[in-house]
């Protein structure tokens, strides 16, 4: 019974990382209708600002102050995030308004290419290292409801608990705020949200920004986890059975999605894997996508994709 549910807690933090990254994708296609092929480059140059910065300012203030050189690296990231946000929308976007979705897509694959160039000019393509003292060890609890307690890796637990944070307060965010409500009418209706008179130049900014700062907690999450390497891009991947199995246009959706996908990855790899030679946890959330796109293409809380753009 304890190593259920120490395979079930591990699917549950590791679903809600990718819901994280998953976010990512859902806000900015709610905004502007756009399916960000970019997410992944945009996790990867936020780590590794975050890591230059940090270790760039841990080496001026003569390695005495780690915590210090984290918030610099924190704003220094999230500077460039808003760089990246700002760019996109002032020289791309911009000029794309009304444009098909399949040359949106082909452009925000133009974006990642470049993203991930200018990551390596500018920090370089050494893997790099994020430590913001989360702890490594792991840690035995419940040891008076379960015979011999649930083994949970703190760090895990940090990054999901952190995660679960920014979920919460982005759904705040979306639903109480005068801001939020006018990203969720663009995301409704350009045009009626143009007629009212909402900027959406400014409104896409926004929407960007947000998904940089999603980006940077996942960078850092992740670049803390696995180290900052070029190989974070692939995380987006990992995302894409989510953001199919929640729905685009539904953020609920992304974080549901990525509990089931995160959870059903480990009980499959750890209860049928044995069964056919193991590797199950790489491939099965793009069945499982499959899937439910056979049978609901717009995903399990997602809405019929309707040309918007």
């Amino acid at each position: 019974m304890g190593f259920f549910i120490e395979t079930m807690l591990g699917g549950l933090m590791t679903g809600m990382l990718y819901s994280l990254v998953a976010l990512g994708f859902v806000l900015i296609f709610k905004a502007s209708g756009v399916f960000n092929f970019a997410q992944g480059a945009m996790v990867l140059v936020a780590a590794l600002a975050m890591a230059r910065f940090s270790e760039w300012s841990n080496a001026a203030l003569g390695g005495d102050s780690l915590f210090l050189a984290n918030v610099i690296g924190i704003i220094g990231a999230g500077a460039v995030m808003f760089l990246v946000a700002w760019t996109v929308e002032r020289f791309v976007l911009r000029k794309l308004v009304n444009q098909e979705g399949a040359t949106l897509l082909m452009v925000t694959l133009g974006i990642a290419y470049v993203l991930e160039g200018l990551g390596q000019t500018f920090f370089g393509s050494e893997i790099y290292s994020i430590n913001v003292g989360m702890p490594k060890d792991p840690v035995i609890m419940f040891e008076g409801l379960v015979e011999g307690g649930v083994m949970i890796n703190k760090e895990d637990f940090i990054a999901a608990a952190l995660a679960a944070v920014l979920v919460g307060g982005l759904t705040i965010f979306f639903q109480k705020t005068a801001i939020g409500r006018a990203l969720r009418a663009v995301a409704d209706d350009h045009q009626a949200a143009q007629s009212v008179g909402i900027p959406l130049n400014k409104t896409w900014v926004i929407v960007w920004c947000v998904a940089g700062l999603v980006a940077l907690v996942a960078g850092i999450i992740w670049g803390s986890k696995m180290g900052v390497q070029f190989s974070l891009v692939t995380v987006a991947l990992r995302a894409l059975p989510v953001v199919i199995l929640g729905g685009l246009t539904s953020v609920p959706g992304a974080i549901v999605g990525g509990l089931i996908i995160g959870v059903g990855e480990k009980l499959s790899e750890v209860y049928l894997g044995p069964f056919v030679g193991g590797g199950i946890e790489i491939w099965f959330a793009y069945v499982m996508a499959l899937i439910v796109l056979l049978f609901r293409p717009q995903g399990l809380f997602g809405e019929k994709i309707i040309n918007r753009v």
